[in-house]
């Protein structure tokens, strides 16, 4: 009986990472396993679960499993800074869509029909939705960034803030309020209130300032990383390098060109928007062919 925990040794010995064929594996993932809805996209994979700096990855036929630096539910900035930076996060992103766009069609549509269960019309439906979206963002991204902050934000901070308020009373217990959490929903509500009134060029502030801390601290921990551990990073010395390198580029690009930084991310965005529309269509045509071959699938 062999538990996934059982092959991770090679982890703390210098590994970047191992991988497991599932038929190794005979025990199911204990509790300790947490499904990760949020993660750097990665081709195949199927569903991703951490366990502290413990990060698997599950495809069809292994298990996939690297090691954090830092825990994302301990420390979140530091996770975000060290193990996903800005330019990581969008190269993979296209990468990943890039390689379901590729896939062979029996492999694809026997995974879609088992593990999505949406028809075929479905994803054509909502790919084309995505390449429509993703062709008005291309075609005039400045207008549509000016759209997304004055009209989407502003309402989803409002939910968010309300659905976090609400938490914070506790409606089975009539009386019972939960300060700290009520505290939290009321500051993220008022704070959509006022972005409404915001103008588009404090947005545009807002976001560079966010990207640029973000790239620059990626780039300074990169370079941290290297003069400490030089040739010993699990992760390769050249990965870490040319991370911390382009990191640090970009921050500086920020700095020098912004309004065309702000327009280039919201034409990426428009791009991985069109790259998702073509993934569910053509895997919806796939599932379509499948069910015309196997109609009693």
């Amino acid at each position: 009986m062999t538990k996934l925990d059982d092959f991770l040794k090679p982890l703390h010995e210098g590994v970047w990472e191992v991988v497991i064929d599932k038929t190794s594996v005979t025990e199911p993932l204990d509790s300790g396993w947490k499904r990760s809805s949020i993660n750097v996209p990665s081709p195949g994979t199927i569903a991703s679960y951490r366990k502290g700096t413990y990060h698997v990855h599950e495809t069809l036929t292994e298990w996939r499993v690297h090691l954090d630096r830092y825990d994302p539910a301990v420390h979140p900035i530091l996770h975000l800074v060290d193990d996903a930076p800005l330019l990581l996060m969008i190269a993979d992103t296209f990468g990943t869509l890039i390689t379901h766009v590729r896939r062979t069609p029996d492999n694809d549509t026997r995974q879609v029909m088992e593990q999505q269960e949406l028809s075929w019309q479905r994803q054509c439906l909502l790919g084309l939705a995505f390449l429509f979206t993703g062709a008005l963002i291309v075609s005039n991204p400045k207008d549509f960034f000016s759209g997304i902050t004055h009209y989407l934000v502003p309402p989803l901070l409002m939910c968010l803030g309300l659905g976090i308020l609400w938490n914070g009373l506790d409606t089975r217990s009539p009386g019972v309020v939960y300060g700290e959490g009520a505290f939290q929903g009321a500051c993220i509500f008022c704070a959509g209130v006022v972005s409404w009134f915001l103008p588009t060029i404090v947005w545009g502030l807002v976001v560079l300032v966010v990207l640029s801390v973000w790239a620059f601290a990626s780039a300074v921990l990169s370079l941290i990383l290297i003069a400490k551990f030089r040739r010993t990073l699990p992760e390769g010395f050249t990965r870490r390098l040319c991370l911390g390198i382009l990191s640090l580029a970009f921050a500086i690009m920020i700095f020098m060109m912004p309004q065309a930084v702000v327009l280039i991310l919201m034409e990426l965005l428009g791009y991985i928007a069109i790259l998702l529309g073509l993934v569910l269509v053509v895997n919806g045509m796939r599932l379509r062919q499948w069910m015309k071959v196997f109609p009693g699938t």
